[in-house]
């Protein structure tokens, strides 16, 4: 299929967003999964902390507990960070809030405990986490009840394209994300799904895999004007990667940090 067709498509399914709606995307590097270290774990208080400490915006992974609250941990299962094992999705808030992380004081938080953290004084990339047996709306809906009245820079993002389509459709100012990696699936069937899952999002903003990048998909997107964020950078190679194929680097450890708060590498 040529390129010519794909970009008109593009433009017609998932137009632009309005630039001033995603300047600060571009604007910041952003701490995976918060600035986490030995002794800090992933997506605790601590590392969100951490990051706010150094002027870096944040990337979080949620999921909805037992009892309906978006709560900030990656795994859908238990056992690489805590002590207990089985499904995130059977605890309630509290249980999960009671659980200590990688043998710390730090527990799992909710969604608003630590938007309450951030307090707008840097902007925050909030991944919400998908599976193709869930039903996304759930989720959706209990995230979008924890931001309203948050007037901090923030966005929402997922894999899973029905994410964005559902902030698109009930919470249009919402600023909203399509995480993507290609992997092997480089070929013609790959890019065609690629397309399929930009026109269902419309998202504002990609969030690309390093590894992928360069990428004619994601090249082609940044040039008529949808922010790319890059993740995981964890290199210098990869910092300078990011620094020509993307906006701004999602990262971990001191290898963007080193280059200076704030400002994307």
């Amino acid at each position: 299929m040529p390129l010519l067709p794909f970009a008109l498509l593009d433009r017609w399914f998932a137009p632009a967003p309005e630039p001033r709606k995603v300047a600060w995307v571009g604007a910041h590097s952003y701490a995976h999964r918060g600035l986490h270290a030995p002794g800090v774990p992933e997506n605790s208080c601590a590392a969100i902390e951490h990051a706010i400490a150094g002027g870096y915006g944040i990337e979080c992974d949620v999921q909805r507990s037992g009892d309906g609250q978006p709560v900030v941990f990656h795994d859908f299962d238990l056992d690489r960070l805590t002590q207990e094992s089985g499904p995130v999705a059977r605890r309630s808030a509290a249980q999960l809030g009671a659980m200590q992380l990688s043998g710390t004081a730090q527990t799992i938080p909710t969604l608003r405990q630590v938007l309450k953290l951030v307090d707008g004084q840097v902007p925050i990339l909030i991944e919400v986490k998908s599976s193709r047996e869930q039903r996304v709306a759930a989720t959706c809906l209990a995230v979008r009840r924890v931001l309203e009245g948050y007037t901090g820079a923030h966005g929402v993002m997922s894999f899973d394209p029905r994410v964005a389509g559902w902030f698109r459709r009930h919470s249009p100012h919402t600023v909203r994300g399509l995480v993507v990696t290609e992997g092997e699936d480089r070929a013609l069937p790959g890019r065609i799904r690629r397309h399929l899952a930009l026109w269902h999002a419309r998202p504002d903003f990609l969030a690309y895999d390093i590894r992928d990048l360069p990428s004619r998909f994601a090249a082609s997107q940044r040039r008529r004007g949808i922010p790319v964020a890059t993740w995981t950078v964890r290199s210098a190679e990869h910092r300078d990667r990011a620094a020509v194929h993307a906006d701004a680097p999602i990262f971990e450890g001191v290898v963007v940090a080193e280059k200076g708060a704030g400002a994307a590498a």
